[in-house]
């Protein structure tokens, strides 16, 4: 059990490499910081339409049939989505663009408020990311680090698009990293509190719908804020174009390891 917990810790902890990444100055040019947003919607969209939505509506088919699945699911996509709404609504009024027309610095509010909600919702997302590490290291130890390993490689971009905006908007290469650590730390939490749930038998469509939960909140900050921003900070429409690509690219790759 200490390995597994040790490899669902390491799998997240790759955030924090990410959120390095994310507070070098060469990244907070318009550019790059469009293409880094743009890449974080792309990812964030590969897996919610390709991996979790899919899975969440084939694990429910044979339990409550075809249409009964898709109707489930479909509900709590729109349900994560209006939880994303609610976050908006709860952060701080000082964090919110809306309120800091006029004001001296209303871009830097946007990239931070930006780099809060990606942050909740990938450490949502990370939940049951570090319950699926877990359980497969305790099955079978190298399939579990293989998988660890693959949930790895897509933490890092992750980890940048919660530390660049943070960091550009504050300048405070702690606080994010501290964020990018936050999100990450999810893993090993969803790894704990999940193993115990399934010790006192939680029924397996919860957590598959949990899954589908997450992914309505992923699609809704990607359409919502990520892409929205990636725009405003382009020079160029290619910027975001190739970010949102190449994240979609990284996850699919990422996910075809997962299979392996």
């Amino acid at each position: 059990m200490t390995l597994a917990l040790l490899v669902a810790l390491l799998a997240g902890l790759s955030t924090v490499v990410g959120g390095w990444l994310g507070t070098r100055e060469q990244l907070l040019r318009r550019q790059v910081l469009a293409a880094a947003l743009a890449s974080a919607a792309g990812l964030m969209i590969a897996v919610s339409v390709v991996e979790v939505a899919p899975q969440a509506v084939a694990a429910l088919r044979d339990m409550v049939g075809p249409r009964a699945a898709l109707g489930w699911v479909g509900a709590v996509l729109l349900l994560g989505a209006l939880l994303v709404v609610a976050i908006h609504l709860v952060i701080p009024h000082d964090l919110n663009p809306a309120e800091l027309e006029g004001q001296e610095h209303p871009e830097e509010a946007r990239l931070l408020r930006s780099g809060v909600l990606v942050a909740a919702v990938v450490g949502l997302h990370n939940l049951p990311e570090g319950l699926a590490t877990f359980m497969s290291t305790l099955q079978d130890p190298t399939s579990g680090i293989t998988l660890a390993v693959a949930i790895a490689i897509h933490n890092v971009p992750e980890g940048v698009a919660v530390a660049a905006p943070i960091y550009a908007a504050t300048r405070s290469w702690r606080r994010a990293l501290g964020w990018a650590t936050v999100s990450g730390l999810a893993e090993p939490f969803g790894a704990v509190v999940g193993y115990l749930l399934l010790r006192a038998v939680l029924p397996e469509e919860w957590l598959v719908l949990s899954l589908a939960l997450v992914a309505g909140m992923m699609l809704a900050l990607s359409f919502l804020e990520l892409l929205p921003a990636a725009r405003r900070y382009q020079t160029h429409y290619s910027q975001s174009l190739v970010g949102f690509f190449l994240g979609a690219v990284v996850m699919v790759l990422s996910l075809q390891l997962l299979r392996l």
